[in-house]
């Protein structure tokens, strides 16, 4: 069970302030345990590489990506919404939230532990609570992890083919890895 934070309230504080709070918590914030009335639309939006733009404008400062990737959810119809406690706001996501664009593997076989470092900074490992999954699009196969709150990140290309050259060389039918006890297929 996902341990309980005490709530954050971010009623009468700046942005930087909400910021502060969540850093302090460490971590994102629990936004699973908002649900302000929908306020419209954010103007913001998570290209396919990964990068944020407000306007079309590209979001310069990372700390200020770091923040908003802290208050991102997925709803369950499939929309993508930054959310605090007093307000839900629209955000376009042309993909996923996330990339994955680093990754360490320790161990072999069932006893394998896969490590993802995220665009956002965060870190996670691929498994029973972060499933991997491999979609298939018109691009190509996209590997993606489940993150936190709906959200996924996909796994840039060079990963995905490190993990398929360990599969191919274990010989699984279908070819997949192992990663904390749990086997993921690498085809859609």
């Amino acid at each position: 069970m996902p341990e309980r934070r005490q709530p954050l309230e971010a009623h009468g504080q700046s942005l930087a302030e909400l910021a502060a709070a969540i850093e302090a918590r460490g971590g994102p914030a629990p936004v699973d345990q908002w649900n302000p009335a929908h306020c419209g639309n954010s103007d913001m939006r998570i290209a396919r590489d990964g990068k944020w733009y407000y306007r079309g404008t590209p979001i310069a400062r990372p700390a200020m990506v770091r923040l908003f990737s802290t208050v991102l959810r997925r709803e369950p119809d499939g929309t993508h919404v930054l959310a605090t406690p007093v307000e839900k706001l629209t955000i376009e996501v042309e993909t996923t939230a996330f990339r994955a664009t680093q990754m360490t593997m320790s161990g072999e076989g069932a006893a394998r532990r896969i490590g993802l470092t995220l665009d956002s900074g965060d870190a996670l490992i691929i498994g029973p609570d972060h499933p991997l999954k491999v979609v298939d699009t018109p691009e190509g196969p996209s590997p993606r992890v489940a993150v936190r709150f709906g959200l996924e990140a996909e796994m840039v290309r060079s990963l995905y083919y490190e993990l398929a050259e360990v599969a191919i060389a274990e010989g699984h039918d279908p070819p997949g890895i192992w990663s904390d006890g749990s086997f993921f297929p690498l085809v859609p």
